[in-house]
């Protein structure tokens, strides 16, 4: 794919903007189901619909190419495949249809499809072996139609023949619809037994699939977008799923509006148990996050040799000083502190462990968030779980996270030992990465769709705790400080790398472009 063509996809990605579930296979069948029943819509309408609306896509970003190649399965994403062929010839794009006939069983609205393009004479050629499979050149684009989300088992024989041929071509760009072929909604149990189409961008219909959230699956999505087709909105809104993504307008409306005559009471006295000698960088990028999201108070509790650091980058931090020199070994008094955050560079000191434990045993009263490596202290003495207080923001990175709660196969697996592992301790998982997953007692999870490589740098996830440590200072529920904080963190990311190469951010840069990313979110309210 071509440099030009990755920076199109890359600066085009959207994401829908009304409340946003994910939804299982089964559910978004149901979805247009009801939507036939109950707009009411002709099935072949609704696929018109939806078609349309990918090729006024494909038409605004890639119009000014011309040769286009479909590949179609003979179902209903077929169909689909069938209506962007009309759409395309009508745009007068040269098109070549190819029907992957791995079935003798057409669907219905694909027939009647097929029957419009023979109509207009479209070129068409049914490929039921390899010899008919055409030469793809480097100037074609290659739309793959040929499995739909219904699929229930790998492909096998011509589909997965051709699948194979279409990812070694040297094409344009290949674009999937609805989902890449050969690749499953939810868990892919064998990837490397599957057949699958690796697409540049997939285009998918009004609701994103939980298997476009795990990284092992990138390679097959590439960047995915949202096309919206107006399914019915009384079924999206009473259909019931653990799952959703976290959009501007949903975390604008959690934001607190300051009182006129508010003073730095109101806004929380948060303590910050981070760093040791040689460590200080990531307590220093703590405090300074909480400050810039809108903290009263923060002390920070270091020990000797560590209070100039902090003092010197830090002035607005107040400090309480350890009576060790080098590490956390005792806890200041908490009467006056409303929330707590503990672990960026704190070290295994044996004296660090201790106090960690007294900690959560003695003040469970206290709003938590716990990072880095307490979470390492946590996974290697599993007895201080039991101590850790119900509703305490655990925000781990893989590595973290599997120290914690245990190995998984793959990030489907990965994701339902994080919600058990909620559930079970009655605490908020922030299980940080690409889409950042943040799973509740409840067993709700939502995924972020902020943030950019740039931010897989050095302190990045110290910023974080610094955030949400601010927000529960403050007041935030729990819940709300976990879904803020962490939108909020991408979000400063994504506006740093609209001004500098995602390979030039540190982690200052996401402090310095907090009030952005704060104003951009509540332009939405």
């Amino acid at each position: 794919m071509s440099s030009e063509i990755s920076y199109r996809i890359n600066s085009l990605i959207t994401i829908n903007t009304h409340k946003m579930k994910i939804f299982k296979t089964h559910q978004v069948k149901e979805a247009d189901d009801y939507t036939i029943k109950n707009e009411p819509i002709a099935s072949t309408d609704l696929m018109e619909r939806a078609a349309s609306r990918a090729t006024d896509w494909i038409m605004q970003d890639f119009g000014f190419l011309d040769n286009f190649l479909i590949f179609s399965g003979v179902g209903n994403n077929g169909g689909d495949g069938l209506v962007i062929a009309r759409k395309l010839i009508e745009q007068k794009k040269n098109v070549k249809i190819f029907i992957v006939e791995f079935s003798k069983n057409y669907s219905e609205d694909f027939k009647i499809n097929l029957k419009k393009l023979k109509d207009l004479k479209a070129k068409i050629t049914v490929i039921d072996n390899l010899k008919k499979l055409p030469e793809i050149g480097k100037d074609d684009v290659i739309i793959d139609a040929i499995f739909g989300s219904g699929l229930s088992r790998p492909a096998t024989g011509i589909a997965a023949d051709v699948i194979t041929e279409i990812n070694k071509s040297d094409k344009k760009i290949l674009i999937s619809i609805d989902i890449p072929s050969g690749l499953f909604g939810e868990e892919n149990h064998h990837l490397e037994k599957q057949t699958i189409i690796k697409a540049d961008v997939t285009l998918t219909f009004e609701f994103p699939f939980l298997s476009f959230f795990f990284a092992e699956n990138h390679t097959y999505v590439g960047e995915f977008v949202i096309i919206p087709i107006g399914l019915h909105k009384e079924f999206i809104k009473k259909a019931e799923t653990n799952y959703s993504v976290l959009e501007n307008e949903d975390i604008g409306s959690k934001i607190k509006e300051p009182d006129k005559f508010a003073h730095k009471g109101n806004f929380g006295h948060g303590l910050l148990l981070a760093g040791g000698y040689g460590r200080m960088g990531a307590a220093v990028l703590s405090a300074k996050a909480a400050h810039r999201m809108g903290i009263g108070l923060l002390t920070a509790h270091l020990p000797q040799k560590c209070v100039d650091i902090m003092q010197v980058s830090s002035p607005e931090t107040l400090i309480s000083i350890d009576p060790d020199k080098k590490n956390i070994s005792k806890l200041p008094d908490l009467s006056k502190f409303t929330a707590i955050g503990i672990g960026p560079a704190i070290g295994f000191d044996e004296k660090t462990i201790l106090a960690i434990k007294d900690l959560f045993k003695n003040h469970k009263d206290k709003k938590f968030v716990i990072d880095a490596d307490a979470i390492t202290i946590i996974g290697q003495n599993k007895n201080i779980l039991k101590l850790i207080p119900q509703n305490s923001i655990l925000t781990p990175h893989p590595k973290e996270f599997e120290r914690l709660a245990g190995k998984t196969k793959n990030n489907f697996q990965r994701l339902q030992l994080q919600r058990d592992f909620s559930k079970k301790h009655k605490v908020i998982i922030v299980l940080k990465g690409a889409y950042t997953s943040v799973s509740f007692p409840d067993g709700k999870t939502f995924f972020n769709p902020t943030g950019n490589p740039g931010m897989a740098t050095a302190g990045s996830g110290d910023v974080l705790t610094g955030i949400i440590l601010s927000l529960l200072a403050q007041g935030y529920s729990p819940e709300d400080a976990a879904l803020v904080g962490v939108y909020i963190h991408g979000l400063a990311g994504d506006v740093a790398n609209d001004d500098l190469n995602y390979l030039s951010i540190i982690a200052s840069d996401l402090i310095a472009y907090l009030d952005s990313a704060i104003d951009e979110v509540l332009s939405y309210c």
